[in-house]
């Protein structure tokens, strides 16, 4: 039995992370958000799925092929080759920072659809699993350093017409459960 490197282990993740995400129809369902990323570079992810990354206010994290992902203390920043520049605000009080949530965005690029969404867990370290048709795929979080109380997760998973997303859980560092969002479907 060969073992996996950490590289190979987060090539799969996110592989096994773009088989469940591909929900067309889906452009964007927000809800409540949450954050959960790992730190890569403009090369290879340096950390695991399900690691939450402490990223600097603007630094871009290559979230997915083409998919530059940062955060600021007004909210998520995201860039597609599809879409251009776009922003999630957490301060213009359309998310209650003082409950845990989590939220979802969808969007295709190119042959796969990025996934990602803000999540809200006060303190807590977190965990999001994405559940799709093709089964479950922990995602990657980033968050701001000190105590922002909200992230942002993402994914990206391969794009085919039976492709659809269940839910999106968010869990505290003991495994708990501590907000989902199932979106409805068109």
């Amino acid at each position: 039995m060969t073992r996996m490197t950490v590289r190979n282990k987060c090539v799969a993740a996110v592989a096994v992370a773009v088989a469940l995400a591909g929900v067309p129809g889906v452009a964007q369902a927000q809800a409540q958000f949450a954050a959960s990323a790992h730190r890569q570079s403009g090369e290879a992810a340096s950390h695991a799925a399900g690691a939450v990354r402490v990223v600097a206010p603007g630094e871009r994290v290559r979230a997915a092929a083409g998919v530059e992902l940062w955060l600021t203390a007004e909210g998520k920043h995201w860039s597609t080759p599809e879409t251009g520049e776009q922003f999630r605000s957490v301060v213009d009080g359309n998310i209650d920072l003082s409950t845990p949530g989590i939220g979802l965005t969808a969007e295709p690029v190119g042959d796969r659809y990025f996934l990602s969404g803000v999540y809200v867990a006060g303190q807590s370290t977190v965990r999001v699993v994405v559940r799709t048709s093709d089964g479950k795929v922990t995602a990657s979080a980033v968050r701001l350093p000190g105590t922002p109380g909200w992230g942002v997760w993402y994914a990206d998973v391969p794009l085919h017409d039976s492709l659809g997303v269940d839910s999106v859980t968010l869990y505290d560092r003991h495994g708990k459960e501590i907000a989902s969002l199932t979106p409805s479907r068109p």
